[in-house]
Formats: C-alpha cells, sequence, structure tokens
C-alpha cells in the first residue's frame, strides 16, 4: 500500500539521537457489522490488515452489535434508538469509525443524527460519531491519502455499487481507484452501474417477488460483462447477488472489495462453502 499514513500528525518533540523512536499512531474504531461477523469473517480480518498497513492501530470495540438498521427500516423506533444509544457509547472515544460496508456505515453517518434531532443529550453525540465514520475505501483514499495496494489477482471483474454506498456514504470512484492498481484485475463495468440489486435489507422479506424481479436483472447484465468476478463493497448485496447467481448455475465468483485489495483470495468465495 502506498502513501498516507495513520500516524498522529500533532506536531511532537522528537529525541534527535534517536531517530528510530515511532510516532505515535492513532487508533481507528473497526465497525464490524452484523453480515460480516456472521457469514464473512475474512472482511473483518481484510479490513484490519488493510488498516495495519497504512500504518492504523485498529481497535475493534468489545460489545458491538448491529447498528440498528433492521429496525429503523421496519419502523421500530424504540429499538432502533436503544441500538443506536450502545453503538454510540461505545464508538464516541474514537477518532475515526471505519465500517467495511456503506449500508451500516450510511445508518451511522445519515440516520443517526435524524434518529436523536431534537435530543439535548443524544443529539450532539449521534452528530459526533456521524462525522468521524468513514465507509473503507472512502477513508483508505479520503482521510489516509492511499493510491494503490500491492495486492495481486488476475481476473476479469465488474463492480456493483450498493445503494447506501452510492447515495448516503458518497462510494463510488474510491473502490475503484484501489482496484485498478490491483495487479493483474480488469474492470467491465456494468450497464446499469446505479441499479439496485434487490436486496434492500427487510424490503426482501416483505416483498420476495419484487426483490427476485431487481436481482434477476441484475445478474443478466452482470453475465453480460463477461466477468468472472462481482466485486462489492456491502455484505447484504454479495449475499443476495452471490445466492442468485449460484441458483443460476452461474461461475461467476464473488468477492468483497476488501478482500481483494488486502490480497485474501485464497478463500473460497462468497456462497461456495466452508
Amino acid at each position: 500500500m502506498t502513501e498516507g499514513a495513520c500516524a498522529d500528525p500533532t506536531p511532537r518533540v522528537t529525541n534527535l539521537t534517536s531517530p528510530d523512536v515511532p510516532t505515535p499512531r492513532r487508533q481507528v474504531a473497526l465497525f464490524v457489522t452484523c453480515l460480516v461477523d456472521l457469514f464473512r469473517p475474512s472482511v473483518g480480518m481484510a479490513a484490519v490488515k488493510l488498516l495495519e498497513d497504512a500504518g492504523c492501530d485498529v481497535v475493534v470495540p468489545e460489545g458491538q452489535t448491529c447498528c440498528g438498521q433492521p429496525g429503523f427500516n421496519s419502523g421500530d423506533r424504540p429499538a432502533a434508538v436503544a441500538i443506536a444509544k450502545r453503538a454510540i457509547a461505545l464508538l464516541e472515544p474514537y477518532d475515526h469509525i471505519v465500517v467495511p460496508s456503506g449500508s451500516c456505515g450510511g445508518m451511522i453517518k445519515k440516520h443517526y443524527p435524524d434518529l436523536f434531532k431534537g435530543d439535548a443529550e443524544w443529539a450532539p453525540r449521534a452528530k459526533k460519531v456521524a462525522a468521524r465514520t468513514h465507509e473503507l475505501t472512502a477513508f483508505l483514499t479520503g482521510v489516509l491519502g492511499i493510491t494503490s495496494v500491492s495486492a495481486s489477482f488476475p481476473a476479469k471483474a465488474t463492480y456493483h455499487d450498493s445503494c447506501s454506498a452510492l447515495r448516503e456514504m458518497g462510494v463510488r470512484a474510491q473502490p475503484r481507484q484501489l482496484l485498478a492498481s490491483v495487479d493483474g484485475l480488469t474492470i467491465s463495468e456494468l450497464s446499469e452501474r446505479e441499479a439496485c440489486c434487490g436486496f434492500g435489507g427487510t424490503f426482501a422479506v416483505k416483498y420476495p417477488d419484487i426483490s427476485n424481479a431487481i436481482v434477476e436483472k441484475k445478474t443478466a447484465d452482470i453475465t453480460a460483462t463477461g466477468a468472472e468476478l462481482l466485486i462489492s463493497g456491502d455484505m447484504g448485496c454479495l449475499l443476495n447477488m452471490a445466492g442468485k447467481l449460484k441458483r443460476e448455475g452461474s461461475s461467476v465468483r464473488v468477492r468483497h472489495v476488501a478482500e481483494v485489495l488486502a490480497g485474501m483470495v485464497d478463500i473460497p468465495a462468497i456462497g461456495e462453502g466452508a
């Protein structure tokens, strides 16, 4: 990984006779997300590797659970508020909070402040945590100034922009910039880059027929690119599309962008078993 670092930029008096004294490293909190924790822990490991390679000390705060998005999207405001309060209290000590998911990142950054609007105690705390929250590739490129990685993966791939990452977190160019530096990897863009995959969290449960029709259109677009690899930054989208591709008998492999950038591609792709 080149350029950028997570070292504390605050000027300090150093001992000139001891040039090997390291600059203190700033801690970064990794919010793992439920789907990564339960279905694809390797994504969390890849995120840690990328951040540590960039010079960060990564902390995974104990006690973190859900971001509260399922309750929020289903109209269960009391549950969403309770879960959000727990997350805010857990994350607010850290200068940076990094999330390998545009969906969960969007919940914290965009919806937490709205959730506590008018609350004298929790509104300012929610805003502070929101301001410190970043999607993984956006943090690497925008905050740390990372321009390339040292990974290698000879494959023709296509990239899916998740709705939340694209519209709530402004993530579009960042993953592509880093993927362009992966040796041997080429990206063939989808014809409808901004189209939903049909998952939408609880949407897929409430409206399965509509969800299936949307993902069917998405897998047809993936197939039309001629790509052998599908990459994205959201596990919900990846699980949804991997499941549909598998049911269609497709040979397209599915991986999270963090795994590709970290060079952790020896493990089976998503949906290929243990």
